[in-house]
């Protein structure tokens, strides 16, 4: 049974799971681009849309290192800024470090960057040994166009309207963007690229270990038996025993060591890449430099300022003022991330200043993380502070 919570400031008493499911065994088969093309008609029907199928789609493509990798460089560059709440232009210390310190702000967060990438994200708040949690829900069961969510998603009966339940904004949060997400574009990317792995697996075994053929008597039974274990004995190639007066033949195929293959998997890594990061990175090339490198990276700086754009819009249209209701923060706070500085020309504008000005050494210690102390004059303080600075950054 699911436990209850009370909640003193709305005044209500919620059950731990809202929008309870039944979970399902899901049977893995192959995917090609019928069952993407099926997935996409069901998802995209006018009437009756079906989600099910096509997000099924995007859990089994993540599967892919590359796609995953690409994905987490955004997601925990993310993680790694800083965020402050603030009220009225002031940083409130203590509201921000118990947000921070919570596990909802992780799972919200994540809630908030998966929805542009499987199209939606619903999160369930709830109580749990005074411990607020948040829940994301299972995507197969949603769907977004109609606001409808199915205890069984396979079961075209009773779904509940979402949207229209008293918890709606409070313990159930919904972050959508509107599409079916970038998984969806990625989707053919990665079945053509599976399907070049394992056309080349099979080329690898083929020229790695060719084919043998027995002539023999197949008619006496002796022979046959010995020649069957002759060749079984010989290795695990793949075999043939025919007659004497039977004759086997291969037909001749196109001769290559797999540069077609190889080239459509490094094809299909390219737009992953590009889809993603918003740029090849020197992970998924031969003949990379440094100039391309920090373009590559700026490109992704770029993204993961926008996705840093995303997630405060989120936080202060609907999760903070959830988490007001529920009591968990003060009402009226504002979520904003820290902007990150650029270091390196932060270093060069103080490496100047310091001819001409004092720079106090708590803030040297904070900024660059060089211990400063002063030991002579001023003029000399400083010259030796630029030394040490210099070629710390060297």
């Amino acid at each position: 049974m699911a436990t209850k919570s009370t909640n003193s400031k709305v005044g209500k008493t919620i059950a731990k799971r809202v929008l309870p499911w039944t979970l399902k065994s899901v049977s893995r088969s192959r995917q090609d681009i019928q069952s993407w093309t099926r997935a996409l008609n069901m998802a995209q029907m006018a009437e009756e849309p079906r989600m099910w199928p096509l997000q099924l789609l995007y859990n089994e493509i993540l599967t892919d290192a590359l796609l995953t990798s690409q994905i987490e460089n955004r997601k925990q560059q993310l993680f790694s800024a800083n965020f402050n709440l603030k009220l009225n232009g002031e940083v409130q210390k203590e509201a921000t470090e118990i947000l921070s310190n919570s596990k909802v702000y992780h799972s919200l967060t994540t809630a908030m960057f998966d929805s542009q990438l499987y199209g939606y994200s619903i999160s369930e708040l709830s109580w749990n040994n005074a411990t607020l949690e948040a829940e994301t829900l299972p995507r197969t069961n949603i769907v977004p166009q109609k606001g409808l969510f199915y205890k069984d998603y396979t079961d075209d009966l009773n779904p509940a309207l979402y949207r229209e339940m008293r918890e709606f904004g409070t313990w159930v949060l919904e972050f959508n963007s509107g599409g079916l997400g970038l998984l969806n574009k990625a989707v053919p990317h990665i079945l053509f690229k599976r399907f070049a792995q394992s056309c080349w697996s099979e080329l690898c075994e083929i020229y790695g270990i060719p084919p043998r053929v027995l002539k023999t008597n197949t008619q006496d039974t002796a022979m046959l038996n010995r020649g069957e274990q002759m060749m079984k004995d010989m290795g695990a190639a793949a075999y043939f025993i025919i007659d004497e007066t039977e004759t086997l033949e291969f037909a001749a195929g196109v001769s290559t060591n797999g540069d077609v293959y190889k080239n459509l998997i490094g094809f299909c890594n390219s737009e992953v890449s590009l889809l993603i990061t918003g740029a090849i990175l020197g992970q998924d090339t031969e003949h990379g430099t440094r100039g391309k490198e920090q373009v590559s990276q700026d490109i992704q700086w770029l993204l993961v300022q926008a996705d840093m754009r995303m997630v405060e819009q989120y936080w202060n249209t609907t999760a903070i003022p959830a988490l007001a209701n529920i009591g968990l923060i003060p009402d009226g706070l504002t979520f904003s991330f820290e902007e990150a500085e650029d270091t390196n020309k932060l270093f060069e504008y103080t490496e100047k200043l310091l001819q001409y000005y004092d720079v106090a050494p708590e803030w040297i210690k904070d900024k660059f993380g060089v211990e400063v102390a002063s030991k002579a004059s001023p003029l000399q303080d400083t010259k030796l502070s630029a030394k040490l600075l210099k070629g710390f950054f060297e």
